[in-house]
């Protein structure tokens, strides 16, 4: 498989786009405006202790308050067979195992804590206060003495292989550390060299702690370039493409340091061609933010993205198929597991998801079905899970959820509709309007109305409503002027007395 990595620069924003075979798969960006905060470490306080939520409200200089979970709390010592994708998996949250947070802080508290998702919407931040420190190879765990190695690393003489070479590195070191998928047949030096950068960083780290000030910043994390070429850069990655000099620089020294054997994939990129449009990324960018996804067979995705869970809903549209109906179904649900799972991706959904697959009658259809989507997911970097597939034909399963999606990113609420999707008729909104008429006269004497609504409102008004306009000038025994303004949204007027 061709994997190439795409970064586009310049002077406010910062984009990576991940292309396989000719195709964009997922892409990530940076604003100087609203930069993320996930992987920084701050010194916090904390500000409000709610028991029956078994969590804190802590201050660590944001807008909004962060949200700390006792289970982010309470390290339980766990088995290396616990270790996924280089964190360690909480037990016990909300479960007799935690501690009451009553017990674990109290307000007042000073307390250092890592963001562990970004705010989004109008929740606030995630924290942790499990310090992870990641480098190429590993991810160190200042706070637990831990030594783990991914579960992505499946071959158990690998995976004994990597643990023995960092236990003999690391030896009475009381630090924890975790193997990542990276490290998969590197070497000792290679590992040693990731030992000895995480020692210095953490020694910066609590000299930093010791002398912060409450809200400020102790760790950042990597910026968006060097992140993505820490986390994603491999032995398959074909190229990595910069179309900035400074960023190209600020690339190469960093690969220079940490993964040499790479360095020759890195090119500057100078085409007078947008570095975005190689490969349709913008143009799939654009789709990624429409509703509906079409398919190749003629069927197509619908992708409802809520405040509690993410639907996709399945249909067969135009396809017909040419054998007969659960045929036509089977062969649509393969195609729409592939796409959701690359939609998925590209989009940066998290959280609960729930997809509507076209109803099945044929059992092993349903397990091809669940197995492709399975498989599908088998390449994402965020950590995933699926259960099996109910009754009705729905696949619920859940994404690892650690910054906004790339709609949040992109966009806002629109303000015809207020975000609702829909937006008011005409006619509705024409009756709104004689409603607030009557109101009006009620309450206020007044000789005259003028409205001002859209022109789309006013000209049904005047056109089809002509005749329910003299029956309510009859009826409350005033003159109504209607005057139409080109900078209202359709579901927005005013009655003005005059």
């Amino acid at each position: 498989m061709s994997e190439e990595i795409l970064i586009n620069v310049t002077p406010r924003e910062t984009r990576v786009a991940v292309v396989e075979n000719g195709i964009l798969q997922e892409v990530y960006l940076e604003r100087a405006s609203r930069l993320g905060y996930v992987g920084n470490v701050y010194k916090g306080r904390v500000q409000r202790v709610m028991p029956g939520m078994q969590a804190a409200f802590v201050d660590i200089g944001l807008e909004r308050a962060a949200f700390l979970h006792a289970s982010d709390i309470v390290r339980p010592t766990l088995p290396a067979s616990n270790v996924e994708g280089g964190n360690v998996t909480p037990v016990g949250q909300g479960g007799s195992g935690t501690p009451s947070i009553s017990g674990l802080v109290h307000e007042g508290q000073e307390i250092v804590v890592q963001v562990i998702r970004d705010p989004i919407s109008s929740k606030g931040a995630r924290l942790s206060a499990h310090l992870s420190i990641p480098s190429r190879y590993l991810v160190l765990l200042p706070y637990a003495k831990t030594l783990g190695v991914s579960t992505r690393i499946d071959d158990e003489d690998e995976r004994q292989r990597l643990k023995d070479l960092l236990g003999s590195l690391i030896g009475e070191d009381p630090l924890g550390y975790i193997v990542r998928t990276n490290a998969e047949g590197q070497s000792g030096k290679a590992l040693a060299f990731d030992v000895t950068y995480l020692g210095k960083v953490w020694r910066v780290v609590q000299e930093n702690i010791a002398s912060t000030a409450v809200g400020e910043r102790v760790y950042e994390e990597l910026s968006l370039p060097l992140r993505a070429l820490r986390d994603l850069l491999h032995d398959g990655i074909e190229k990595v493409r910069v179309d900035s000099r400074e960023t190209f620089d600020k690339v190469c020294r960093f690969v220079h340091k940490f993964m040499p054997e790479l360095e020759e994939r890195i090119e500057h990129y100078s085409g007078e061609r947008p570095i975005f449009d190689l490969y349709g990324a913008e143009d799939e960018i654009k789709r990624a933010l429409r509703r509906e996804v079409p398919l190749k067979s003629g069927g197509h995705l619908v992708f409802d993205q809520t405040e509690a869970m993410t639907t996709i809903d399945v249909n067969t549209g135009a396809y017909l198929g040419s054998r007969n109906l659960e045929e036509t179904v089977y062969r649509t649900n393969l195609e729409a597991a592939q796409a959701a799972a690359r939609q998925l991706r590209l989009r940066n959904l998290g959280g609960i998801i729930i997809i509507d697959f076209i109803d099945m009658t044929d059992d092993e259809h349903k397990r091809q079905v669940l197995r492709t989507l399975e498989k599908a997911l088998e390449r994402d970097h965020a950590k995933t899970t699926v259960y099996p597939m109910s009754p009705l034909g729905l696949v619920e399963m859940t994404r690892k959820r650690t910054t906004k999606s790339l709609e949040y990113q992109l966009c806002e609420p629109c303000p015809a509709c207020d975000g609702r999707g829909t937006m008011k008729t005409a006619e509705t909104v024409t009756y709104e309007i004689f409603r607030e008429i009557t109101r009006a006269v009620r309450q206020f004497d007044a000789e005259k109305l003028m409205v001002l609504a859209s022109t789309d409102v006013v000209d049904r008004i005047l056109e089809e409503e002509s005749a329910g306009v003299a029956e309510l000038e009859e009826f409350i025994g005033k003159t109504i002027n209607f005057q139409s303004e080109d900078h209202y949204l359709q579901e927005q007027f005013d009655v003005v007395l005059l």
